[in-house]
Parts: structure tokens; sequence; C-alpha cells
């Protein structure tokens, strides 16, 4: 079957504006952040993937924003970010320049100004989609303000939709946290209102074993990535594998879905681990190339591999754009691989360190 293309949202909205009594109020949402099964490497236009992609939407790997505003008389955005309670430039001139770029989603952003208090759960280096978690969570906030102040997007699925869509815009993988358990994004034949522009909840055509799954995040280095995830997407406009890639990240989603509505452990673990692969492999053939996997990310592989075979548990990995595991298991053999954790993997960890978490449930109005 063949994707249909879909017309963009038009979001541009004049009437969001205060005409009088410009608020002083604040808002807060804890956002999780999402580990990717079918990744997506490559985008096109603004924050348009090159193919879809489907993940886990995690629980306790999560980052808290609360934004508090009050009257802005400056007639520009204005916002001051603390990460953890220290303000933070770096991350404050990129959200700066986020929020200038949704003024005509947004009008209301030039009227007030803001302090956004921000903390995750998780370590800033531990191989978890900090982006994601913060910009959905920022996101969420923003759609509040217009719930409130303007009555609109009072239908949930409208609200997370455009949230999800408003997301999309600061980090494309945040477009996946609005949801819990499964969640696509980018259109995908034969699978209803998928979409580029916003993520899908597609817990209704998934087994529900998979809503249960544990992933155990293995850290092999806590340092922070040399070649970001920006520059790894530009990459591949040029790489000569790129269409090849997009092609087999189509067929790898369908048989993914396929197999985790027949609760298909086998295809399972064979898409999730060739789609980690993959994604290194791409950006090891990339121009520059570069590697991001340690010695040590190898050896867990192996461990896992070996692990499997002699055990018939079906446990797998995958990795995002970092040298860090997320082993992935079904909640029924948890206590099993824990012991397993601990008796071979721990020791080819940084400092013994890994975090536990699952499929959750998203995101949190606190």
């Amino acid at each position: 079957m063949n994707m249909i293309e879909k017309k963009p949202l038009v979001l541009e909205n004049p009437s969001l504006a205060f005409k009088s009594d410009v608020p002083t109020d604040s808002v807060t949402w804890q956002s999780p952040s999402n580990i990717a099964l079918v990744k997506y490497w490559g985008k096109k236009d603004i924050q348009i993937p090159c193919n879809p992609s489907v993940s886990f939407t995690l629980s306790t790997s999560t980052t808290e924003t609360r934004l508090e505003f009050e009257p802005n008389t400056e007639g520009r955005v204005s916002i001051e970010f603390f990460l953890d309670k220290v303000r933070n430039e770096k991350f404050e001139t990129k959200i700066v320049s986020f929020l200038d770029s949704i003024v005509p989603i947004f009008p209301f952003l030039k009227q007030l100004k803001f302090k956004a208090y921000s903390s995750n759960t998780f370590p800033h280096s531990a191989g978890i989609a900090s982006s994601a978690s913060g910009m959905s969570a920022l996101a969420l906030c923003l759609c509040s303000i217009e719930k409130k102040y303007f009555n609109n997007l009072t239908i949930e699925n409208e609200f997370f939709e455009k949230a999800s869509y408003i997301a999309r815009l600061g980090s494309g993988s945040a477009c996946r946290s609005l949801y819990g358990g499964v969640v696509s994004w980018g259109e995908i034949a034969g699978v209803n209102n998928t979409s580029n522009e916003y993520g899908t909840c597609l817990n209704d055509v998934v087994h529900p074993d998979f809503l249960k799954f544990k992933d155990s995040i293995l850290i092999v280095d806590a340092a922070q990535k040399k070649v970001s995830s920006r520059v790894g997407h530009g990459l591949m406009n040029s790489n000569p594998f790129s269409m090849e890639r997009f092609r087999q990240a189509n067929t790898n989603i369908a048989t993914l879905l396929k197999a985790m509505k027949e609760n298909d452990m086998e295809t399972f673990m064979s898409i999730t681990e060739s789609e980690a692969l993959t994604l290194h492999a791409m950006m090891m053939t990339s121009m520059p190339y570069f590697l991001l996997m340690k010695p040590n990310t190898i050896t867990l592989i192996e461990k896992i591999w070996e692990y499997r075979q002699e055990t018939g548990n079906p446990v797998c990995f995958t990795l995002d754009a970092g040298p860090n595991i997320h082993l992935l298991y079904p909640e029924s053999i948890e206590n099993e691989v824990n012991k397993f954790i601990e008796a071979e993997l721990t020791k080819y960890l940084h400092d013994s360190c890994r975090l536990r978490d699952c499929v959750g449930s998203g995101p949190k109005n606190i």
C-alpha cells in the first residue's frame, strides 16, 4: 500500500493574543523520554522525518518543567531557563530561538515574560533523550496556557496532538513523548492517523505484553557524545546508503508492528536489534564518519546474545545515538534478567551504573 501525503496542519492563529489583563501564573508538566525501536535518522524540511519511527515511552526517565510567567512589556520573547535550579544560558539560547520560531502559532509568547525551572530524573549523558522529555514538557506547558486562557484545546485528543506537533518543532523525537506505551512518528502505510507532523499512540494495535516491557539502561560511558544528533541527521543527506536505509525502515516498521500485534518475540527482537545496529552503521558510513559505540558496548551485546542463546529468554538490546545499551525484556522474566545483569554485565558499566525503567503511561500535569 502506498503512503498518502497529508496536507500540513495550519496552526498559525493571530487570535491567540491577550487583548487585556495579561496574567501572572504558572503551569507544570512532567513528561517522559522515549526509546526508539525503529529509528529515524535523517530529516527534511522543518523537522520532518525521512522515515517513520516507533518507540517505547519510558516511565521513570522524565523531565519536570515549571513554567512561570508574568506580563512582558519588552515586545520580544523573554525567558530565563534554570536546569536543576541553576540558570543555563546555553539551553536558554536554544529555547529563545525555538520560542521565536513559534510566535506565529502562539502570539502570546511576546506578551509574557517566562521563567522555566526544569529537572531530569536521569543524568544528562545517560543515553536517554533529554531533548525528547524536555521539549515535550515545554510544549505541554504552552498548550496548557492556550487551553486555560483562550478556551481552546478542550478536547483531549486535540490538546495532545497540538502539543506533539509543537514538541516536534523543538526536537523531532519529542513528539513521541506525548503518549504512553507504543508511539509512532511518521506516515505508516495502512496505519490510521499516523503523521509526519505529530506522534500517534499505537497501543490498540499491539499485544498488551509489550505495554509492560522493562528497560534496563546500561551506562557504558557517561561522557557527552562527541557528535550531536543534529549533525548526524544532517550527514544522512550525503550518505550513499541513505535511500536504501529509508526503504528498510518502512519495511521494518511494518514487520515490527505485525510482530508486536501477534506477540512474536523472535521477530520483535530481530528487528529491534537490527535497527540499533543499522543506526550506528549509518554513522560509520557518513562522511565525515564517526563511531559512538565503545569497546564495552560490543562486549555487552555479545554477552546479551550468549545469554539469550543459553536460556532462550526473550532479551534484546537497542541503542540510541550513543554507546549505552537499553536492555529490553518482558515483565515476566524481570527477576531472572536482573540476576544476569548483576552477575555478568555490571562489571562492564561506568561506575556499575544502570537505570531501571519500563514502558510508561505518558505525561502528567502537576
